[in-house]
């Protein structure tokens, strides 16, 4: 294996990988969840394990690549985005390295942000990606996967041309949805989660499903307050991020 990119890297393969089945055209973030970084590079190069990403960022900024951009990385497991179920096949996988919410979830340091900003850009540039397919594990996974979380800088990365962000709108009292209520209004909210990608049932009916949805949409866009509860901030965030989205 060779560098795809030009970014100083280490070079590392796994043996968890292989060929890809549908067009890359996406970018999914991941933190690692581990105790350290290299506990977490060797279960990502150990063949029990069956998972892989292409790259891994240090704390420090250091990034080692594990698979070929060609190949398809075992990094999304069961997941779902805008009609398509093989994220695998579709996206390049980036692991950074964070104990994650089981092992003490921290703030990301700055030189492993800015290397993965840098990492994102050269690979959105390559590839063509939009910036709407850059995306979280938990976006992809919503009640199955909460990576990598509500500390990490979506805004800081938006800053730099990395993904699709809109300013989210204020915290203020009024009516909500949550788990239970029904009608129209609900199925409005889900129609838009869909549309803007999301893997929702639009009937109508505010289930635990689409509670999990609502989540993980607030984990990335509105991480202010991440409760499944749709208030109007959250509706607002989603309604202004559909309008401003290219294409």
């Amino acid at each position: 294996m060779t560098a795809d990119t030009p970014l100083t890297c280490e070079l590392r393969t796994s043996p968890n990988q292989g060929e890809r089945k549908g067009p890359l055209d996406m970018v999914l973030l991941h933190y690692t969840g581990m105790v350290n970084g290299e506990v977490a590079l060797e279960r990502l190069c150990d063949p029990e394990a069956e998972v892989s990403a292409h790259y891994l960022v240090h704390e420090d900024g250091r990034i080692v690549q594990m698979v070929s951009e060609a190949r398809r990385a075992w990094h999304a497991g069961q997941s779902f985005w805008a009609g398509e179920s093989d994220i695998n096949s579709r996206s390049i996988g980036i692991e950074i390295v964070n104990p994650g919410h089981e092992y003490g979830y921290v703030d990301f340091p700055d030189a492993q942000i800015d290397a993965v900003t840098a990492l994102c850009l050269d690979i959105v540039e390559r590839h063509d990606i939009a910036p709407e397919r850059v995306l979280a594990h938990s976006d992809v996974a919503p009640g199955r996967k909460i990576d990598p979380g509500e500390k990490f800088p979506w805004a800081r990365l938006a800053a730099s041309g990395v993904g699709h962000w809109v300013e989210p709108a204020p915290i203020v009292s009024g009516r909500f949805f949550q788990q239970g209520a029904i009608g129209l209004p609900v199925e409005a909210l889900q129609t838009m989660l869909a549309l803007y990608g999301y893997g929702v049932d639009v009937n109508g009916v505010y289930d635990e499903k689409t509670a999990s949805v609502v989540e993980a949409f607030q984990r990335h866009f509105r991480p202010d307050r991440v409760d499944g509860v749709a208030d109007a901030s959250t509706i607002t965030t989603l309604h202004q991020l559909l309008s401003s989205r290219k294409g």
